[in-house]
């Protein structure tokens, strides 16, 4: 994939702060303004557990922690991050609400997860979208910021009140 075709997506802000990545997707942090709409828009609440799948320096999940009170495990490929995300933990004092594991996000188990962040480009999310459909249990809330890559499966809420629009989905109760 031609990372670099993707940059006029970018807004300006993220632009400045995008990175090259070993993975699908540059890094690109998500601004607070926008993890508190999309968070607020899940119901996030202290009983949940966030995946950040392709968490970077770890912002979201600790934020979620922080701000909600939720568990949050991230998902990043790139060793610096996943170390870079742990400092983050320790010097805002959320070690204990979440993780930080190195690893593709196509091979993450989804099982425990009750909200799933992405910040992926939309080829990348369809790709995801029959892991997230088998592996999150019904009522799972998948949130995703400026791209819609679920196909077919339509959101259940989109919030445009930011330069971009986020996404909300909620896994369906599986046939019998």
């Amino acid at each position: 994939m031609n990372r670099r075709a993707f940059l006029p997506l970018l807004s300006s802000v993220a632009l400045c702060q995008y990175e090259e990545s070993k993975g699908d997707v540059p890094w690109v942090p998500t601004p607070d303004e926008v993890m508190d709409s999309m968070f607020r828009m899940a119901k996030l609440a202290p009983a949940d557990t966030v995946y950040d799948l392709g968490s970077g320096d770890g912002r979201v999940v600790i934020y979620a922690a922080k701000k909600f009170g939720a568990r949050g495990v991230g998902i990043e490929i790139e060793r610096h991050r996943v170390e870079e995300a742990r400092a983050a933990a320790r010097k805002a004092g959320a070690t204990g609400r979440v993780r930080f594991v190195e690893q593709d996000l196509f091979k993450a188990n989804l099982r425990n997860a009750t909200v799933v962040y992405l910040y992926l480009y939309t080829a990348v999310m369809a790709k995801l979208k029959p892991k997230i459909l088998a592996e999150c249990k019904p009522g799972t809330r998948v949130v995703a910021y400026q791209f819609n890559g679920m196909g077919d499966w339509q959101p259940a809420e989109v919030d445009r009140t930011h330069d971009y629009p986020a996404y909300l989905w909620i896994v369906p109760t599986r046939p019998a």
